[in-house]
């Protein structure tokens, strides 16, 4: 009886026109139950069984050297920062992000994912993104597809099983399956494949740095009113004036940052700004922003409900996307049209209401992270650094040169540690116990008198 094995090897027996049928439980697919199935005869199903789904094909031995299998419940969505919310270890990931940039790719591993299925390309070739490298270099199974027909095909948590073939041309095939049907075919990322085409777009920087001169030229002139700082600002009722502020943004290793300035939060308590999920990532370290700032695209309730002040950014014209979210939600929120992006009008707000220091958490603040989200907008965010000048400091920077200073907790335990030792120390010696009870008794008279 010929077996179909399904994991990181398949051994492939049966001749290339033979097919059998699976069958694959109603709920879910799971790579064991896949692995325990066997072939089906021919004869009719028992009355009350389920009909038995399509055919699935037996890879020739010529075209099959290894195979890899991935399942579980599918989760899409075409906003990779607002899907990860939603992700938990073991789902598959359906996706449509070009060029896959390094904060949504370690947002997904740190979900958990255990394949990722993109309808755009992972890589376009305009830079050396560094997405695909890290999902593959953690193992994650990395499939880009031809199209985006994978949204129509499949539902929220429907079952999937991903199948990764290693053939013998250049590019691996992968293919996506659903109860037993094959639903789409695409190409997959290995880590020596991407490791390779990261290596040789480097060597092709030049490229992607004229576009960005260029495109901060372009912002330069359309948007002179935020290099000059001529944007106009309500009446805010967070305080700034000469203290220090924090500036939180969803992006490269922002929760890293933010633990290691807890002593600086602590001894200087600066004024806490976030940027859209920014405010996620406070909550999520016990912290509560004094300003959220943004479109409240990727914000939660409980965020927007936490008690701080809610700025929406809109468009210079006056469309705001986030004034209809907070308005159904019954909150108060200042207006602020600027171009540039939502972290760009966090700093100018800092800025113009008198901060004395600004520190950024999660933002970009070289060159290589600057091309890694590949947004046209990060030149209005170089310009907004060029505006503010010497009173932004990057997070990193802070927790590296800043010396805590001692609580008060700790000298409170340092002095009632010493009473205590030299309480025990005049109580086991008979000559100061008699001194101490003297000066007690003179103690006495005095007040006594």
């Amino acid at each position: 009886m010929t077996r179909l094995r399904v994991g990181t090897r398949a051994t492939c027996a049966a001749p290339p026109e033979s097919i059998q049928h699976v069958r694959f439980p109603a709920a879910s697919v799971t790579l064991a139950a896949m692995a325990a199935t066997r072939p089906r005869s021919s004869a009719p199903s028992p009355a009350g069984d389920e009909p038995l789904p399509p055919p699935v094909r037996i890879v020739p031995p010529q075209r099959c050297k290894a195979m890899r299998t991935v399942s579980g419940p599918v989760r899409t969505g075409r906003r990779t920062k607002l899907l990860v919310k939603h992700l938990v270890r073991g789902d598959i990931a359906l996706i449509d992000h070009e060029d896959l940039d390094r904060v949504s790719a370690e947002e997904l591993i740190a979900a958990g994912v255990g394949a990722v299925l993109n309808c755009s390309s992972c890589s376009s070739g305009t830079y050396p993104n560094l997405g695909p490298q890290l999902l593959v270099e953690a193992g994650v199974l990395l499939l880009d597809l031809p199209n985006d027909e994978l949204f129509e095909r499949l539902s929220d948590g429907d079952p999937v099983v991903v199948v990764a073939e290693e053939s013998t041309a250049d590019r691996q095939v992968g293919e996506v399956l659903c109860r037993g049907a094959l639903l789409a075919r695409g190409e997959v990322l290995d880590a020596e494949r991407v490791r390779a085409e990261t290596e040789a777009r480097r060597s092709e920087i030049g490229e992607a740095l004229e576009r960005f001169a260029h495109n901060t030229i372009e912002h330069m002139r359309e948007e002179r009113e935020l290099l000059a700082g001529r944007i106009e600002l309500p009446r805010f009722a967070t305080d700034f004036r000469d203290r220090s502020t924090l500036v939180v943004v969803r992006g490269v290793e922002h929760q890293r940052d933010i633990r290691a300035l807890r002593p600086f939060i602590r001894d200087m308590k600066p004024v806490i700004v976030a940027v859209d999920g920014g405010a996620e990532a406070l909550l999520e370290e016990g912290l509560k922003p004094d300003m959220i700032v943004g479109d409240m695209d990727s914000a939660g309730e409980a965020a927007l409900r936490c008690g701080a002040e809610l700025v929406v950014h809109s468009y210079p014209d006056g469309k705001a996307p986030g004034r209809g979210r907070l308005e159904t939600l019954g909150l108060n929120f200042k207006l602020v049209p600027a171009p540039g992006t939502s972290q760009d009008v966090a700093m100018l707000i800092a800025a113009e209401k008198g901060a004395r220091l600004i520190v950024s958490v999660g933002s970009q603040f070289n060159l290589v992270e600057f091309l890694d989200r590949n947004r046209k907008g990060m030149s209005s965010t170089f310009l907004t650094r060029l505006r503010i000048g010497e009173i932004l400091v990057d997070a990193k920077g802070v927790s590296r040169l800043y010396r805590p200073q001692p609580g008060l907790t700790p000298l409170l335990v340092v002095i009632a540690a010493g009473l205590i030792a030299m309480i025990a120390v005049v109580w086991m010696t008979p000559a100061l116990r008699d001194v101490a009870n003297l000066l007690w008794l003179k103690f006495q008279l005095l007040l006594g008198g």
